[in-house]
């Protein structure tokens, strides 16, 4: 009885164990080692930056000529912001990332209530009310949303414990992601954040959960269907007399035949297409871009990617394909190595953020899927974008430098 009862102390004192490191409680031990820093990452993201800074002022200098009488208006504003941001990124990522997840409940709660508050005072800006102006400052709460997501949901995982195994669990803590998704899309109708959202928490339950096989089986069936309810879209013509009806389903149809819907945004994505061909492998050379002289709506946002492929080439485009796999490659590393689970989930919610949004930027452009007006990370045009970029490098510097390396 007495060796049964000591078996099964024991047994709890190794669960108590398990799950105060799986909560992250205890103490990182200083093991023998060096202690770590990714300057790799650090590099990328300031040769992303300063990459992003020059098609920025060649993709914008005609338009910001013609609208505020000067050429560096856009590239400015830009600069400074990313300046200081990377100086920001560089101070408070030596501060150990613990320390920010404490703040996790009221950034979260802060975030969803800047969401709603977007509907009321915020401002319409190209017929999309998503901004909220603070003076001659304007902000988007919707990119607050992605990094409180990021770093809320990691901590309510982390804290679950071994009840994260159960079914109803990971369905429980989906529900925040869920929530905030929805209020993006509802209050903001910025229906590519919210897509976004969805996709980090989606990521991040997968990760977590000792058992993701299931997940993974529905995710590969949904998409399937996905694909053939598309393909059936394509081979029907169901769209293709459709000039009416919601703006969402105009998005589709002119997604399927931009030629024809030039007047409901088919021309922005034929002019985009026009600028990817004429580019060639090497491209016209930098600055000589003929779409972005106003053929070319809003280039230095979401389309700026097509401005890359004429001026530099499809040999110019891959190469910044291949920065931001090296960007996916680092936080990869940072998230298998963190120093504990919370660390690894937030490093992952970082990368599935990074790449959902770089991937759908892209096939925007290309024409793959509906226009959604998300943005190429660190090289769009966007003050609010490029801070919360920095804020998640922040964060993942600062997990980085939790990494013990053996001598």
């Amino acid at each position: 009885m007495a060796e049964g009862a000591g078996r099964s102390a024991g047994a709890k004192r190794g669960q108590k164990s398990s799950f105060s490191l799986l909560h992250g409680r205890k103490k990182l031990e200083k093991a023998e080692g060096l202690d770590y820093y990714d300057y790799n990452l650090m590099a990328v993201v300031v040769l992303l930056t300063c990459f992003g800074l020059v098609m920025l002022y060649s993709t914008s200098a005609y338009e910001a000529s013609v609208t505020f009488s000067n050429d560096m208006h856009y590239f400015e504003k830009q600069s400074l912001i990313s300046i200081a941001a990377f100086i920001l990124m560089l101070v408070f990522s030596r501060i150990d990332y613990h320390v920010y997840v404490r703040y996790a409940w009221p950034l979260y709660i802060v975030s969803n209530i800047l969401l709603v508050a977007t509907r009321f005072v915020g401002r319409t800006i190209n017929g999309a009310r998503r901004w909220i102006y603070i003076g001659s400052v304007s902000f988007q709460p919707a990119e607050l949303a992605k990094v409180a997501v990021i770093i809320f949901l990691p901590m309510i995982i982390v804290k679950t414990g071994f009840r994260f195994r159960k079914f109803k669990v990971p369905a429980q803590v989906s529900i925040y992601g869920a929530v905030t998704a929805f209020l993006t899309y509802r209050f903001t109708e910025n229906l590519s954040t919210a897509i976004i959202i969805v996709g980090i928490t989606y990521v991040l339950i997968v990760v977590a959960h000792p058992n993701p096989g299931k997940l993974l089986k529905v995710t590969l069936a949904a998409v399937v269907a996905g694909l053939i309810i598309i393909q059936i879209i394509r081979v029907t013509g169901v769209m293709d007399n459709l000039t009416g009806g919601s703006f969402r389903i105009q998005r589709i149809a002119t997604w399927l035949h931009p030629e024809e819907n030039q007047d409901e945004g088919g021309y922005q994505v034929m002019q985009g297409l026009y600028a990817i061909g004429s580019g060639g492998i090497f491209g016209k050379g930098l600055g000589n871009s003929a779409q972005k002289l106003g053929a070319l709506p809003e280039a230095q946002n979401d389309m700026i990617f097509s401005i890359i492929c004429e001026e530099l080439g499809i040999l110019g485009a891959m190469i910044v394909v291949l920065l931001f796999v090296f960007l996916l490659w680092r936080l990869f590393f940072i998230a298998t190595n963190a120093p504990d689970l919370l660390g690894s989930l937030i490093a992952t919610g970082i990368f599935a953020h990074i790449s959902l949004q770089v991937v759908l930027n892209i096939a925007v452009v290309l024409n793959v899927i509906p226009t959604t007006g998300i943005t190429l990370p660190f090289v769009s045009y966007g003050g609010t974008s490029i801070l919360f970029l920095m804020t998640e490098m922040m964060l993942a510097l600062s997990i980085s430098g939790q990494i013990r390396m053996r001598k």
